[in-house]
């Protein structure tokens, strides 16, 4: 059976772009198709300046939220990173296999230092090297197909390197996985900057829907999302990114094409009152689950205690076929 393995990094309140972009997916088609492991990437948070105890809350209403959301932990594994030591065992292994020129040629890497270094703060060595943790994470599990956007499909290409290359040296030992793109509305766009997509870890949360944002928050956020010039309703990403924005969005929703509804509206209000309420809908559900979740915390823990062993006893055999590969010695 093809295994999957994807993951969210707790470092923001999980959006509507996560959902429909990946987690909806997830519950709908991955888990029920491949043989699914959905991690909450918590070591990947420590990157850069981070307050401990939001990490940790984040972490676990992010757990919460892929629950609500339809994961089912009798289908799927469900589990946070931290809580499978074989994770950082195996990075540096691949810290050993990878060069310091293909670190530094990630995109994201010079784009998060450069922020870093324009906020005044230091750039950690953790930022330069988190994708070989995240190929770790990958190739741990013999991982055949790896869900991401385009803004990760570089690390994917590094993770198939590694995983080749480490193959070559010491033996074969790590499945090479592809990087799979999901279709239409994998990217929501920011409500008052289309040009960028609708981020968790945004500054600014006046152009992004949370998952748990009540009703009127959602319907005044969507009501006051920036649209373009003129006053007719097309679907045209370059001339009409605003437009076009929430057009996908109410696809998304509704299950049918952006331009087909285009043609149904003859005013942006219209248009933006519909998409408010059918995100209002959307949501209504994973939020009513999210609070019976949260009424039993002890559910979640053994949800992710029992995600966590089962990931264990996967990742064990090929992280210790890895160091046995490299030269390691493996306690008696």
């Amino acid at each position: 059976m093809t295994r999957i393995f994807s993951g969210v990094k707790p470092t923001g309140h999980l959006t509507l772009g996560n959902y429909l972009g990946a987690v909806r997916r997830w519950a709908q088609s991955d888990q029920h198709r491949a043989d699914a492991l959905f991690c909450i990437v918590d070591l990947h948070a420590l990157t850069v300046e981070h307050d401990p105890a939001r990490v940790r809350r984040l972490s676990r209403q992010a757990a919460t939220l892929l629950l609500a959301a339809g994961l089912d932990p009798e289908v799927c594994t469900v589990f946070v990173q931290s809580h499978v030591d074989e994770h950082t065992r195996l990075s540096y292994v691949l810290e050993c296999t990878a060069t310091d020129g293909e670190m530094r040629r990630m995109v994201q890497y010079k784009e998060k230092a450069a922020l870093e270094q324009r906020r005044g703060g230091s750039v950690r060595l953790s930022l330069l090297t988190y994708p070989v943790l995240m190929a770790a994470d990958i190739l741990a599990y013999g991982t055949d197909e790896v869900p991401v956007g385009d803004d990760q499909a570089q690390h994917v290409e590094l993770t198939r390197d590694l995983a080749v290359r480490f193959n070559q040296r010491y033996g074969h030992t790590f499945v090479v996985p592809k990087a799979v793109h999901p279709p239409v509305a994998a990217r929501v766009m920011n409500l008052q900057d289309p040009g960028s997509k609708m981020g968790k870890s945004d500054d600014v949360s006046s152009g992004i829907v949370y998952l748990l944002d009540e009703p009127d928050v959602v319907r005044r956020k969507v009501l006051r999302a920036v649209t373009d010039s003129g006053r007719e309703v097309e679907y045209d990403r370059q001339a009409k990114p605003g437009v076009a924005n929430l057009l996908e969005i109410l696809a998304a929703c509704t299950g049918q094409e952006p331009g087909a509804l285009a043609g149904r509206y003859d005013s942006y209000g219209a248009l933006k009152k519909d998409t408010a309420e059918a995100v209002v809908e959307l949501l209504r559900p994973l939020q009513a689950r999210h609070a019976e979740l949260c009424a039993d915390p002890g559910y979640v823990d053994g949800v992710l205690r029992a995600g966590a062993e089962r990931a264990r006893g996967l990742a064990r055999p090929r992280v210790d076929a890895a160091y046995r590969g490299v030269g390691l010695l493996l306690p008696g």
